[in-house]
């Protein structure tokens, strides 16, 4: 497993490749979340995290995720500081030997990655900058887990 919180960039298609190994591996599943400008306005996303709480709070999402479903592996990376649009913020992947259980935990970490992971993010426009505040969707996706 590893959780990692940088604000160095990534190169999502080597980290699956490097993830992708293993004995048994009939399964991997991977996302990654990319900043995106909805209307045309944004210039730029700034995360915010406290270092050390962060790292602990997706540590046991992942614990919780290892719990319930047969993996193999679970890798979490997420950005912080200034993103332009365009840049990958996060990504998750999940290993497992079967789909089902790799693709429900995938989207179990996503849910709760979007919810209840210590980050706060600010939009930049050429208006100024707003805190993003949360989404009544992503609290109302939990309840399925």
């Amino acid at each position: 497993m590893s959780v990692r919180v940088q604000d160095a960039a990534f190169d999502a298609g080597a980290e699956l490749n490097a993830f992708s190994t293993g004995d048994g591996v009939g399964a991997i599943v991977s996302f990654t979340g990319i900043v995106r400008d909805t209307d045309g306005t944004l210039a730029a996303m700034e995360i915010e995290h406290y270092s050390g709480m962060t790292e602990r709070a997706i540590q046991a999402i992942v614990d919780d995720a290892m719990a319930r479903w047969e993996l193999q592996d679970v890798l979490v990376i997420h950005r912080f500081g200034r993103l332009v649009v365009g840049a990958p913020i996060m990504m998750v992947a999940t290993k497992s030997a079967h789909r089902a259980d790799a693709f429900a935990a995938a989207d179990f970490l996503m849910d709760y990655l979007k919810s209840r992971a210590p980050f706060w993010k600010k939009e930049t426009t050429a208006d100024g900058s707003t805190w993003v505040a949360a989404k009544d969707v992503d609290e109302d996706a939990l309840s399925r887990w």
